[in-house]
């Protein structure tokens, strides 16, 4: 893929990379370590935190969303299904994404890269921007929020990915993106370092942007 451009915003401090799979999503299964650290008490490299939860919050706010509810960014989403035991495994994409989210306390996307049309882009959707996020059709306006873009629009952010470009079964390459802040110094590039070692580790290849 060519590369990805970024907009201009004074907090965005974002990681993005392509991961390729060896096999199918389908044909890949996740380790036991990395289905443990799907729990809310397993041990793992870094810790979320309240000043990070508020940080990831404002980064949000900068556009005008408001990410309270059921707008709420996806990494608090996570603590919530792990705290009552309903954060189960997908994939092994989703898996990694879904495990360094929950613990590093940044909210992160992942999209199946042959999903997407190019050219793709970072920026702040337009109001009354909105897309389809799951199977059942419900849609989520995300006018304001920092998205990834393709040429089709708006297609994952920091709350909820759209349903057009998630993995499924036949996906074998990924666009991750870390939504991390300059108000946490590298946080962002810690919470890659982990991710690509979990990835790597399931014998799939990684190439920043």
């Amino acid at each position: 893929m060519s590369d990805l451009t970024i907009d201009p915003h004074p907090l965005l401090d974002v990681q993005t990379f392509v991961t390729t799979f060896p096999q199918p999503l389908g044909e890949v299964n996740s380790s036991d370590e990395l289905i443990a650290l799907l729990s809310i008490d397993s041990a793992a490299p870094l810790f979320r935190s309240e000043e990070i939860r508020t940080t990831v919050r404002d980064l949000l706010r900068h556009g005008g969303f408001k990410p309270t509810g059921r707008s709420k960014p996806a990494s608090e989403y996570l603590v919530k299904a792990a705290t009552s035991e309903a954060l189960t495994s997908i994939n092994v994409a989703v898996d990694c994404c879904n495990a360094v989210s929950l613990h590093s306390g940044l909210p992160i996307s992942v999209v199946d890269l042959d999903k997407v049309r190019e050219p793709l882009r970072i920026g702040i959707a337009p109001p009354g921007a909105d897309y389809v996020f799951n199977a059942s059709g419900q849609t989520i306006d995300v006018g304001g929020l920092l998205c990834l873009f393709d040429a089709e629009g708006p297609c994952a952010n920091a709350v909820k990915d759209s349903q057009r470009t998630k993995t499924g079964l036949e996906t074998t390459r990924t666009l991750s993106v870390i939504w991390g802040t300059n108000a946490l110094p590298g946080r962002a590039a810690e919470t890659f370092d982990w991710y690509q070692d979990l990835l790597t580790g399931h014998g799939a290849m990684v190439e920043t942007l």
